[in-house]
């Protein structure tokens, strides 16, 4: 007798359960995208201690007649697939026929429905995979499934189940993901009886990011389209003071599909680059529409990771288009208020205006071409509160206007709808004093400002130096007396495979025997005094890259280590006129609003805000 046989189908179904339904969110992912399929515009989940005692998910779709309702628990049973050319154009969130027959494998099911609305429908009831009975009976349009005692014949499953918290947590983290999908349609989540979720169904996505994150984050969310011959994005991006502690408020969409990718993820974090502290992460809404054939959703159980036929072509155009949209916005916070969490918004955000960003080329201002400290002689400045001189406004308007209005050199063709020319470039200030020798207190016609003077030093810095790393060659200097570096044996291993990274900084860097380097040379710009310690910072970052060295991200931590020696630091003291060059050139700046670790350099105080405080408005 032979030692191979086919798997009992009941046993089957209880493999193929491992796969599909890991926990009772897996069950609500798979009931309500049905449901989604079938389209429908209102969809009601409810859920009883963690999902664990009972799920039920109602919908108002396209029901089922007697012999659907029947063969829907078959295994591979589907209305989605017909042929295998279908497999490489899959359009529904459903098509492989595993969900419900996996579902009844492991609890107890109850499925009503009916096709119309005269009432006529049948109930079909189901234990471990057993059909115990199919009836008729009264019945709205629509389908209800009721999943009771998940996992009652599986014990060791049921042992593995995380804490009811934990199990809802996951279930009302997908909900959130499916009514950010589809803002078109009507979702509600109960636990307990408790309302967790309700959304209106009006295509509005921003009232959706209310109903979720609340009316103070979706007031902080700007809206983004770009499209090009593949690919089209639509969605929001949150403001970089709307930051998370975790990845978990980046929501990617695809074809109507909540993913999970990292390439993706990683394209929308490079584009918030410099504008977000370490370790925190934005809130970003994306919804990106391509042809299907362009996207493999048939690569995980679950569905929930995708393959793209042509990656880095979509990560680059994604990183570009979210990076256009931060570009043209001024993104100066205001202060922070405590914010009680609202109930569902029912009335629509107000929406803002894309414009067109055009990068000011940076100049330098004399008391800062060599990128060096300032040097302050002044201990304790006559301070005096100048006014922004007449017609001071409407010059700086029309001086803003006109840089603005210079073609950008090297422009970057995203395929990106012509846009107007931005108004929200970083607003001139006029300086009227400083606070604690550390941030200067600026105002203008809309309000009081806040500076962080070594942030916005920092800044300047930053691009300065990442500009001067772009030629290194022409700027290497060679050293009378080398420089002496010692590291442990290991470290000299990997920087002997590692010297051509030290050259194309414009650092020589030898090998001098044993775990001994010397410094030939290094570019003559580098903060003076800084020298050996900038070029034992690149060492310890080449050393930590475990593969290759990115050269452009050593540029780019080689000239954060530079603005960072050069800069003011705080408790010193600034006359006005180095106040008034300081904010001047931080205008000039790329990016005026964060320093190169992502922290705000300007806080603002509306006139409005100001008035509120001091009750001079009610």
């Amino acid at each position: 007798m032979g030692l191979i046989h086919i798997l009992d189908e009941h046993i089957a179904n209880q493999i193929a359960a491992g796969e599909v339904v890991e926990r009772p969110s897996s069950v609500v992912k798979e009931l309500v995208e049905n449901a989604i399929d079938a389209k429908s515009t209102k969809i009601d989940v409810v859920v009883e201690e963690g999902g664990l005692q009972l799920i039920r998910v109602t919908d108002n779709g396209a029901g089922m007649d007697e012999e659907d309702c029947r063969l829907a628990f078959f295994r591979h049973a589907t209305s989605k697939l017909s042929s295998n050319r279908d497999l490489f154009q899959i359009r529904s969130l459903g098509f492989r026929g595993e969900a419900l027959p996996s579902i009844a494998a492991v609890a107890k099911v109850e499925c009503q429905t009916a096709l119309d609305h005269d009432g006529l429908g049948r109930v079909l009831r189901i234990e471990g995979g057993k059909v115990l009975s199919l009836r008729e009976a009264p019945a709205i349009k629509g389908t209800q499934i009721v999943v009771k005692d998940l996992f009652y014949n599986t014990p060791a499953r049921l042992k593995y189940m995380k804490t009811i918290q934990t199990e809802l947590s996951h279930i009302s983290d997908y909900m959130y993901r499916l009514a950010l999908s589809y803002p078109n349609i009507a979702f509600t989540l109960r636990h307990n009886e408790n309302l967790l979720l309700q959304t209106q169904g009006r295509g509005d996505l921003l009232q959706v990011v209310a109903s979720i994150y609340g009316t103070a984050a979706a007031k902080q969310m700007i809206p983004i389209t770009a499209e090009n011959p593949d690919y089209r994005i639509s969605g929001f991006v949150g403001k970089p003071e709307l930051n998370r502690s975790n990845r978990y408020g980046i929501t990617t969409i695809i074809n109507g599909r909540y993913i999970r990718s990292f390439g993706l993820s990683q394209a929308i974090q490079q584009s918030y680059h410099t504008l977000l502290p370490i370790h925190r992460y934005p809130l970003v809404i994306l919804h990106l529409e391509m042809d299907p054939t362009l996207v493999d959703v048939n690569v995980h159980p679950a569905k929930l990771e995708v393959r793209f036929s042509k990656e880095q072509e979509l990560y680059q155009f994604v990183e570009m288009a979210f990076r256009h949209v931060l570009q043209r916005q001024t993104l100066i916070p205001t202060p922070q208020k405590a914010v009680v969490k609202e109930q569902v918004v029912q009335e629509r955000m107000p929406l803002y205006e894309t414009n067109k960003v055009i990068e000011p080329r940076i100049e330098e201002a004399d008391w800062m071409k060599q990128g060096a400290k300032t040097k302050i002689n002044e201990t304790s400045p006559n301070w005096s509160i100048p006014m922004a001189p007449a017609g001071a406004s409407q010059q700086g308007r029309a001086e803003r206007t006109e840089r603005q209005e210079r073609p950008p050199e090297n422009a970057v063709d995203l395929m990106i709808p012509p846009l107007q020319a931005s108004t929200t470039t970083y607003p001139q200030l006029f300086p009227v004093g400083q606070l604690h020798g550390t941030y200067i207190v600026a105002q203008n016609e809309d309000g009081l400002y806040l500076i962080d003077q070594h942030a916005a030093h920092e800044r300047i810095n930053y691009e300065h130096y990442y500009e001067l790393f772009g030629q290194p060659e022409q700027a290497s200097q060679e050293l009378i007396v080398p420089i002496t570096l010692e590291f442990t044996p290991s470290d000299a291993s990997t920087l002997l495979q590692r010297l051509p990274a030290f050259a194309r900084a414009g650092v020589q860097l030898e090998h001098f025997g044993g775990n001994s380097f010397i410094v030939r040379a290094y570019p003559h710009w580098l903060p003076t005094g800084e020298e050996q310690r900038i070029i034992e910072d690149m060492a310890e970052w080449i050393l930590s890259e475990k593969q290759h060295v990115d050269i452009g991200k050593l540029r780019e931590q080689a000239a954060i280590m530079c603005s960072c020696k050069s800069s003011i630091k705080a408790n010193e003291r600034l006359t006005v006129p180095e106040m008034e060059s300081l904010l001047q050139r931080l205008g000039q700046c790329r990016n005026p609003f964060t320093c190169p670790h992502g922290r705000p350099i300007t806080v603002s105080f509306s006139n409005y805000e100001l008035e509120k405080m001091f009750k001079r408005v009610m």
